[in-house]
Parts: C-alpha cells; sequence; structure tokens
C-alpha cells in the first residue's frame, strides 16, 4: 500500500544524504501492482541541524565530553542498575587547583587548551564503561558503574590524580597542575544521585 520513512540514501555521484520518502503502490484495474511512485525530500540539512541540537543539547562545545545533563541522565540509569544488582557505584568530582591563575596569567586560550588536555586524559585514564563529564569551569565529574572494592576505587582516583598532575607544555609554557578529587560510592555514601553528587 503505502510505506513512509526517513532513510539514508545516495546520489549518482555517489555523495550520501538523508531522504524522507513516501512510496505508493499503482494498481491496474485487476488490482496487480503495476508500478510504484515516490515522493521524497532532501532532509539532510535538517538531520544535521538536529544533530548539532543534540550535540549541544548533550556534549560540552569545549572539550567533547557529555554535559551535565547527558551526566545526570548517565548516573541516573547506573544507579537504577547498581541497585537492581546490588553493585557499587562510583562517583567522583574532580576540581583544578589553581585553574583562574591559569586564565588570569597565560589567558583563556592556554585555560582551554588545559580543559581540553585534562578532559584527554581524563577520558585515556578510564574504562569504556565509565563517563567523564565537564560540569563547568575547571570541575570533572566521573561516573564509574561496576566498581566490585573500595580500593580499585581509591586506586583508580590516584591513577586519575596521577594523569592530571603529569607536566603540560602549552604555548611554550610548561604547567604543572594539581587537582583536588572528592569520591562517593553507593550504596554506603548515598542511595540517590543528589546525595552521591552532594
Amino acid at each position: 500500500n503505502e510505506w513512509r520513512g526517513e532513510f539514508c540514501n545516495k546520489k549518482k555521484n555517489g555523495e550520501l544524504y538523508w531522504e524522507s520518502a513516501c512510496i505508493s503502490s499503482i494498481k491496474n484495474a485487476e488490482g496487480v501492482i503495476t508500478n510504484f511512485i515516490e515522493i521524497a525530500e532532501d532532509i539532510t540539512g535538517r538531520r544535521q541541524a538536529e544533530e548539532r541540537i543534540h550535540q549541544l543539547a548533550y556534549y560540552d562545545p569545549l572539550t567533547g565530553l557529555p554535559n551535565r545533563a547527558l551526566y545526570i541522565d548517565r548516573l541516573s540509569l547506573a544507579l537504577a542498575r547498581a541497585q537492581r544488582t546490588r553493585e557499587m557505584l562510583v562517583v567522583l568530582f574532580l576540581d583544578l587547583d589553581w585553574f583562574k591563575d591559569v586564565n588570569d596569567t597565560l589567558g583563556h586560550s592556554v585555560g582551554d587548551q588545559l580543559l581540553k588536555s585534562v578532559a584527554g586524559r581524563l577520558t585515556d585514564s578510564l574504562r569504556k564503561e565509565d563517563t567523564v563529564t565537564r560540569l563547568g569551569g575547571d570541575e570533572f565529574a566521573l561516573l564509574l558503574p561496576g566498581i566490585d572494592l573500595v580500593e580499585n576505587a581509591a586506586g583508580t582516583a590516584q591513577k586519575i590524580l596521577e594523569a592530571v598532575k603529569k607536566p603540560l607544555m602549552l604555548d611554550g609554557h610548561e604547567l604543572n597542575i594539581t587537582a583536588s578529587l572528592g569520591i562517593a560510592i553507593h550504596p554506603a555514601d548515598g542511595e540517590s544521585a543528589e546525595t552521591l553528587l552532594k
């Protein structure tokens, strides 16, 4: 009868594009399908705009990390799973020490480079299933589901601090930064996302 939908199609020159289409059958007098007719629209621009809106809504534009909204969503899902499976869930909050001084003395451009470097170091220090988020400014939150021992959480926290404090060369300046880190573990330190974040 009729099909409506969106799909990725290919132009004659090989270029891919998004198409919204309605395809209907044409039947002869006996009711046998003889042809199909398609009404189609190139919606590539709209799809790109939707992806951009999604990116802006859930990801930090500077570092590309998930933002607060996506972190809260992932934390809620991980918390529900941890409560169901009785696993530990670790929430880490990391704040760079003296970040304001970097911005004030070396400029915001160097500060931005520093944040990107730290974001990369944090991501590289964790497992695939973990989440690193930039909450804003120089504050990062990390979510580590499925940690089996408190000692493993402490070990991961130490590994993160070591990764952050490695010297960095940015715009001809060697920076030695440190960070402050707090840990909350579900269920010992709280049962809700709000309590764990506090």
